[in-house]
């Protein structure tokens, strides 16, 4: 349940960060008896920067767990198509029904994190918001065995538990804490401005590129399509120095004329912006420690795969977390970079954005085949 203080008892398990990645991974381990408290320094409810888009494997595992039901209740746009724009030539793939699923979705996070954390509380997982991570208790041999939080009142709460798990973003304080090395870092950075309209009209995912620009159309839920641009992070100020209406559709008009044009005068709800960072992969666990999400591998958000990998990997550390073993968490580190290498690398290669429209759609040939073999493990797990 969701209480207003600390519980003052001691946990299996400490999930730092209630959006998709910890919100899922409390929700597994309490589904399996583990006594999980969650903490966000956020509130309940609320959005987030997020590309939004879910790819089949995030979408499967939403079925697996009993979410999706509740997420195409609450009026996601269901996406059977979606249609890659390369300049003035266009190609539309349907999505196919497979897997399971017979479309994709693409929640705003105020929705799907708020359905995952409804989703551990109902498990019995105790959750907290207001709570920041200021510190780890440490065993003699240095076993990280709690974590020192504080409350929305400026009080230290210290709370046992087997494992401390950081699920706190890319800027992780667990990562910090424990002194977690990156051991693979990009060297590419893409920037994205968005904002959500209402009345778009638009036939599932629409992805637009021009050399140094893309563009996207994503329906949400709310009767909200999600419409972003990005070009690399190097010219994000000089193009977004103060993210205005006027800068968004400027670009817009040359990543994506006819969307631009579309659009018309309406005014989006509020635009929201990401200035780029390489991605990395970090040393995702240690004696009493783990990483999830985008606290132990992210990348750029070009490919619009986040989620995807979140949900991906909170499900294969919640298994080796109940596992109970180092080993278990080493495999979930390997098992993770097995999944991860090919749409890092082709993702690096997007997001450099060094191609033009030709090389462009090898490229994507490359991340649609990488997206295929990755909802196999989903399925067998």
């Amino acid at each position: 349940m969701i209480h207003p203080a600390i519980p003052s008892s001691r946990s299996d398990v400490i999930v730092i960060g209630a959006r998709c990645a910890g919100a899922a991974t409390a929700m597994l381990l309490a589904r399996t008896g583990h006594r999980v408290l969650l903490v966000d320094r956020g509130r309940y409810g609320t959005d987030t920067v997020s590309t939004h888009a879910l790819m089949r494997g995030a979408v499967v595992q939403l079925q697996r767990w009993n979410i999706l039901p509740a997420v195409i209740a609450a009026g996601a746009t269901p996406v059977r198509q979606a249609t890659f724009f390369y300049g003035d030539e266009t190609m539309a793939v349907p999505i196919k029904p497979r897997d399971g699923v017979d479309a994709l979705y693409a929640p705003r996070r105020d929705l799907l994190d708020r359905l995952l954390v409804d989703a551990a509380s109902a498990a019995g997982a105790d959750i907290v918001y207001g709570v920041s991570l200021k510190g780890v208790e440490r065993s003699g041999s240095g076993r990280v065995t709690g974590a020192i939080l504080e409350d929305q009142h400026g009080r230290t709460h210290r709370v046992g538990s087997r494992i401390v798990v950081g699920a706190d973003g890319l800027r992780s304080t667990l990562a910090r804490l424990v002194g977690a090395p990156a051991y693979r870092v990009g060297q590419s950075a893409s920037a994205t401005i968005y904002g959500h309209f209402t009345g778009l009209d638009v036939d599932g995912y629409g992805w637009y590129f021009v050399p140094g620009f893309t563009a996207a159309a994503i329906p949400a839920n709310g009767g909200l399509t999600c419409v972003s641009v990005s070009l690399p992070a190097t010219e994000f100020t000089r193009r977004f120095a103060h993210q205005s209406s006027a800068a968004f559709r400027a670009v817009l008009a040359l990543a994506a004329p006819d969307l631009a044009q579309r659009l018309g005068h309406a005014a989006p709800s509020r635009l929201q912006g990401f200035a780029g960072h390489p991605g990395f992969f970090r040393q995702s666990f240690g004696p009493g420690w783990a990483l999830v999400g985008d606290a132990g591998y992210f990348k750029d958000p070009s490919t619009s795969h986040g989620i995807t990998d979140a949900l991906r990997d909170a499900d294969v550390l919640a298994s080796a977390i109940a596992a109970d073993s180092e080993a278990a968490l080493a495999d979930y580190q390997s098992e993770r970079d097995a999944a991860s290498l090919a749409l890092f690398d082709v993702t690096e290669a997007i997001a450099s954005f060094r191609w033009d429209l030709s090389e462009l759609r090898v490229l994507h040939e490359r991340l649609a085949r990488s997206m295929s073999r990755e909802v196999k493990p989903a399925l067998s797990a």
